[in-house]
Formats: structure tokens, sequence, C-alpha cells
């Protein structure tokens, strides 16, 4: 089964998306027999993958279709339940590499709430109208504030410990201490109680900002949501744009976008995957770009490239390794980032250029290799330049009858960071930062040796030696354990000082890919396996 990752407001099933000026009510209403394979039911809005899809396509566009909101309340149209979290029979019935994708792309989710929450102004609050345990909980962790309806038996918990033998999926345990500080004897108790913990004592603990009575919850609410508002400035203006669906034309080997090309070679297990630069004459302006809209190539190419890397991620398991191209001109990607960096201040300029970033990080923690190969009619310049820096290696041809040349801009130099808070020249250079004052000094290209010289490429081979070298690498790197090389890569991407996310990502990852192959969790007497059967978990209580 292929999975589709473009959906729309009028596509949603599980979601209910209003706004009324500057207030979005994002509410939750899962459909039990709308799943994404056959199974299981999405009782008591418990999610899969195709709820989470919903959310992410509801936060993107509130960023660039309703700039006028500045709180967004995430709550739930069932009584007495908020979200029972990731459904547990869909993750007991899948695949190892799914449920670990799973998890990747809900944190991804998550983190884009953050990211809107502090780069767009879009508060996010949460209205717990009901029990929210498990993912339901890390949801609403991810927003600003958390309000819990007191009726006497709604609750927050993360039962994952107790209940499944595995973690939290969605950084849970991660944000109750780092994002709310929660003491960590606190959050050993509350994640080992299976229940969780009600009104009082969960707002002692700091798990949730406040609770209401049921007659006074909406009344409350309202009366929060105002104050937000009042309180959060007026800091985008005009009208939004709309995002259209991504168009492509895909085949069993090829997945071709306007300006991304995805071609596999099934047999040796890699992709090549090759990025179109910009045209020549693009609007300058804002107010020209807005007419535009969502075809401004810095967007819509974007847009193209988080698709094909999701559908890389979840949909073509086997390819190991993906080899970036770029095509185009490098004076048109500059001018594209001049454009960006000379109207960053402007709100659609500014969500343009937070996509690209979230896009680009979205590449950093996927678990594949990647190669850049800059040749003739490369256009590695800029933002694109950025491509080359998150690769795991990068190959210049080195031939002076056919001049390859790179180049940095601007943007280059803090506008699109990784999850570690650097730049990638910063995470790149990090025992010699001089260097990166230096690249970043160069004005026009880079040829082939000034590039190596600076550090920015890997091997730079001469045309006799290019396509053996070439050859030779992508058939070494893909006779190499997929495992070991996720292991390896996820060690290396992020040098330097860890951030809630690199923790998120970094540690949660590697704790997931092993307790969830674990015989404690997914064994014939595992928790995970076990659950809601009449037998129970036995476990294997030697410590690891």
């Amino acid at each position: 089964m292929i999975i589709n990752f473009q959906t729309s407001p009028e596509q949603y099933k599980h979601w209910r998306l209003i706004t009324e000026g500057p207030v979005a009510t994002l509410s939750m209403d899962v459909q039990e027999d709308e799943t994404l394979a056959e199974g299981y039911k999405l009782k008591l809005n418990s999610y899969d993958l195709g709820v989470d899809i919903e959310l992410a396509d509801a936060v993107q566009r509130l960023r660039f279709e309703h700039p006028e909101v500045r709180v967004v309340v995430i709550t739930s149209l069932k009584p007495r339940i908020f979200c029972a979290g990731a459904n547990i029979y869909m993750l007991g019935t899948s695949s190892h590499s799914f449920k670990v994708n799973f998890c990747k792309f809900t944190n991804e989710t998550r983190c884009s709430i953050e990211d809107s929450s502090t780069h767009s102004g879009q508060k996010f609050v949460a209205a717990l109208n009901g029990t929210a345990s498990g993912g339901g909980y890390e949801l609403a962790i991810a927003c600003d504030e958390i309000y819990l309806v007191d009726d006497g038996n709604s609750a927050v918990s993360l039962p994952e410990v107790p209940l499944l033998g595995v973690l939290p999926g969605t950084g849970g345990l991660t944000r109750l201490v780092d994002k709310r500080k929660v003491r960590r004897d606190r959050a050993d108790v509350f994640s080992t109680l299976a229940e969780g913990l009600k009104g009082k004592r969960a707002k002692e603990w700091g798990l949730i900002d406040d609770y209401f009575p049921t007659s006074k919850f909406q009344e409350r609410m309202d009366a929060r949501v105002r104050s937000i508002v009042d309180g959060n400035g007026e800091r985008n203006s005009g009208p939004g744009i709309k995002l259209n669906p991504l168009a492509f034309e895909s085949s069993d080997d090829a997945r071709d976008y306007k300006y991304v090309s995805v071609n596999l070679d099934r047999d040796q297990r890699y992709a090549n995957l090759t990025i179109g630069g910009p045209e020549s004459g693009l609007p300058t302006t804002p107010e020209e770009i807005q007419a535009f809209g969502d075809a401004y190539w810095p967007l819509q190419a974007y847009r193209e490239l988080d698709d094909a890397l999701l559908h890389l991620r979840v949909n073509e398991l086997e390819t190991g390794l993906v080899c970036i191209r770029t095509e185009g001109k490098m004076e048109d990607v500059l001018a594209v980032d001049k454009t960006l960096a000379t109207h960053q201040d402007h709100w659609l300029i500014r969500e343009i250029s937070l996509n690209m970033a979230r896009v680009l990080r979205r590449l950093d923690l996927t678990a594949k290799s990647f190669f850049a190969l800059i040749e003739p009619g490369s256009c590695f310049a800029g933002n694109l330049l950025e491509l080359a820096i998150a690769s795991d290696r990068t190959y210049m041809l080195n031939n002076p009858d056919q001049p390859v040349k790179l180049a940095v801009s601007e943007l280059n130099a803090g506008a699109l960071p990784m999850s570690n808070g650097l730049t990638r020249l910063e995470s790149r250079f990090i025992a010699t930062p001089d260097n990166v004052g230096e690249i970043l000094a160069q004005k026009g290209g880079l040829d082939t040796e000034w590039a190596d010289k600076l550090g920015l490429v890997t091997f730079a081979p001469d045309d006799l030696d290019w396509e053996d070298e070439i050859r030779v690498a992508i058939e070494e790197r893909t006779s190499l354990s997929p495992d070991a090389l996720t292991g390896m890569e996820a060690s290396l991407r992020f040098a330097g000082p860890e951030t809630m996310d690199t923790k998120i990502y970094g540690r949660l990852t590697a704790w997931q890919n092993w307790i969830f192959q674990r015989p404690n969790a997914v064994g014939q007497h595992g928790a995970l396996t076990n659950y809601g059967k009449p037998t129970q978990a036995q476990f294997d209580f030697k410590r690891t």
C-alpha cells in the first residue's frame, strides 16, 4: 500500500478546522472505521498515521492560509475523551519500520506546532475536555498551554511503560522534563502510573496549567483565549495564500513533480533525487510573491521535496541511499535567496523560509544515506547548497574543461538551522569555526579546487575517475548493514549542542528501534502483543 501524505481540509476525516478572526479551533473527531489499514478501529479518538497526516496539514495551512490567526485551540468533539493516543492495535500489527517511521512523523508534527508558536506567533492551547492519555497527552504538551476539565474522571497520563512495555513515542518524556520542567521524581511516578493524574494533582506537578469544572470549562477557555489574543500582538498582516495539491506523475520506478524528481534503482537499492532550480525573473517584492502564490519556486520546490522525502521514508523502505543532484543556474538560486533575505520580516517570506528550514530538517532526520553529486549543470548555491552540506558525503567533479562551482548566500548564515540550533556550516566545522566566516565571505562561485580546500566537499574525482568512483561508492554503501548505517548517520549528523529536538530524535528514535524489537514489548508474551487480551505479559527481568 502506498501512503499518500497530501490532504486538505475538505478531505479531512478526523479533524474539523474552523477559523474565526484571530482564533482557530482544531477539533479531533476520529472516525473509528476510517483507518489506513485493516485489523483495528480508531476508538476513543485514538489515531493512526492518517489522523496525524491531517493534523500536520492543518498546522501547515494555518501558517500560510490564515496568517491572521494568533491562537489555535486543540480540543475534541467526543464527550469525556480528548485523545487516547496512538492506536495500540495498529502498533501491535505494524511492522517495526512502520512503527518507528510513524513515531518520527508524529514527532515532526508536534515540533512543527512548537515551531509555529515560536516563529509564527500562533500560540497553541490544549483544551482537554476529557482524558488525554499517551500520544493524546503528548499532543497536549506540544502546545503552549494545557487546560483540563475537572469532571471527576478526566486525567492526563503516559501509560506506555506500565501497560505496553514501550516508551511514549512522541517525545513525551523529554517534554515533561525539558519543556514543562516537571521534577524528575514526579515525572518518574507519573510515567509509571497507568491511570495518570487528575486536575488538582496534575496542576500541582506542572502537568497542566489549570483545570476547570465542567459547568465553567468553556467559559474559562474562552476567557483565556481572549487574553492570549489580546497579549499576542498582531504579527502577521495581509491575506493568506492557498496551498494547492502537489501534482506529480508516478510509475514503478519514478516520481516526477514540477521541480523534483525521484528515480529508483531497485536492483542496487538507491535513488536519484534531483531538484530543479528556479526560473529567472521571479517576483522580487512580497506583494508580487503573494500574487504568485504557492507556485513561487522556494515554496513549491520545497513542498515537493518534503513530499518526496516522506514517500521515500515510508513507501520505499529498501532504498538505502539517496543521491542528490541539482539542475539549473546558480545565479537564479542566489537571486531568490537575496529576495528572501531582503524581505525576511514580511510574514509570507518568513513562512517560506521557515518551511524550507523544516524540510531540510526532515532530510537531516531521514534514515537514509545521502550523497550529493556536484556535476556540470548543478546549482548547489545558497539554499540548495544546504542539501550538499546536509549530505553524508559530497562528491564534486574536478575537470577544468567542465568547471563546476558552488556558491553561498545570506541564507547559509542562519536562516535554515538544524535541529541542534546550529547552521549546517557550523555543525560541519565545529572544530574550525573560523572556516564558517571564511566561506560565508566568499563572493561568486567556488570552483572544485577552492571548495575542496575550504572543506565543502568530501572527494573531488577528475573526469577519468568520476563514474567509477561514484559507482563504487554506491555499491559499497548499499552493501552495508542498514541498521548500522542508521545508527552511525544519526550519531554523526548532529555535532555540537543538544536541544530538546535532538534529544527527542536522537535518544528516542534509538530507544524505539531497540524496544520495539525486544520480546518484552513485541514478543509472544510481550506487553504490546498481549494488550487487550486475557493473557498477561511475561517479562524477561534481566536489565540490559
